[in-house]
């Protein structure tokens, strides 16, 4: 985020950038630089953790992706590997294969490279809207996300053990309706432990049937192996464990905006040999299912 865009940005109670600036830097991030045909360059933000975020670079290579697809296709699934830790000081390229373009259903593939090496890779499949048959899992019940408190207010007694992620810019509205990892960490082992957390952008965003999608894959990455770290007491920012994202599917059942509420329930039903598995689906607050992800992490005990 630049400075003249931390400068137009509201300050969330704690000083940290958030509102309508930093909605818009990220909108920012995701238009990729068209190098040529198939070829994209994609940026990370200039307040970053050691590595690049993997919810980024699965949205950038998904915007990619869907740069070489027409609009009337949507994307139904993304299937991902993250090969290598990214350097959010280095731009990332994104090779696009048009694999397959048939009657209904699209098929792209996606390298992220840096330095000549490739660090992520993504399958991604669009199909034109047709109609079918419909039924979904019910949302759970959980407070409404005006009731909870805010990230900030939430974050404030653990702030100065968080590192950089209590100072990033907050380009999204977060309700923990569960204890985070940091508070549920103190109370012990949670066996079957629901990670449940309302989300929506700061501030509004374009009628981009696309950009809410790859956003939506942002969002997935975030908080998907809480339940992993719930069940077993720990927690990212205060115990000597290495958490890192292995691999990522996510299916896109209904049109969404991410501007407006959207509650990620997730789980963990296992987890060995120092991975965890995540499953989660976010829903809109009218009800409907609107995604499932499921994510294997590296989960390692230092």
């Amino acid at each position: 985020m630049s400075e003249e865009a931390i400068e137009k940005s509201t300050l969330d109670t704690d000083g940290v950038p958030r509102g309508q600036a930093v909605v818009d830097a990220l909108v920012e991030l995701l238009n990729l630089e068209r190098i040529e045909d198939n070829l994209y360059r994609g940026v990370s933000p200039e307040k970053s953790p050691v590595r690049v975020f993997g919810g980024q670079v699965a949205a950038q290579a998904l915007t990619a992706a869907g740069r070489t697809v027409p609009s009337e296709r949507r994307v139904h699934s993304l299937h991902a590997y993250f090969l290598r830790p990214g350097n959010p000081r280095q731009p990332i390229i994104y090779q696009v294969d048009r694999a397959r373009d048939g009657l209904s259903f699209t098929t792209r593939r996606v390298v992220a490279i840096q330095r000549g090496k490739p660090i992520f890779t993504m399958s991604a499949s669009f199909q034109v809207d047709e109609p079918g048959v419909d039924h979904a899992e019910s949302m759970p019940t959980v407070p409404p996300p005006e009731s909870l408190p805010t990230y900030a207010e939430r974050i404030a007694p653990f702030k100065e053990s968080m590192a950089v992620w209590g100072q990033i810019p907050r380009p999204f509205d977060v309700r923990y309706v569960d204890d985070p990892p940091w508070e549920s960490r103190l109370t012990g082992p949670q066996i079957g432990a629901h990670s449940r957390v309302w989300f929506r952008t700061d501030g509004v965003l374009p009628d981009d049937d696309l950009l809410h999608v790859c956003l939506l894959a942002y969002l997935s990455d975030l908080t998907l192996l809480y339940s992993v770290l719930k069940t077993h007491a720990l927690s990212f920012d205060h115990d000597n464990i290495q958490v890192a994202s292995l691999d990522h599917a996510m299916w896109f059942h209904r049109p969404f905006r991410v501007d407006e509420w959207l509650l990620y329930d997730t789980i963990s039903p296992s987890a060995s040999g120092a991975r965890g598995l995540g499953t989660g689906h976010f829903y809109a607050r009218d009800g409907r299912m609107l995604a499932t992800v499921v994510q294997e992490g590296l989960v390692r005990l230092r």
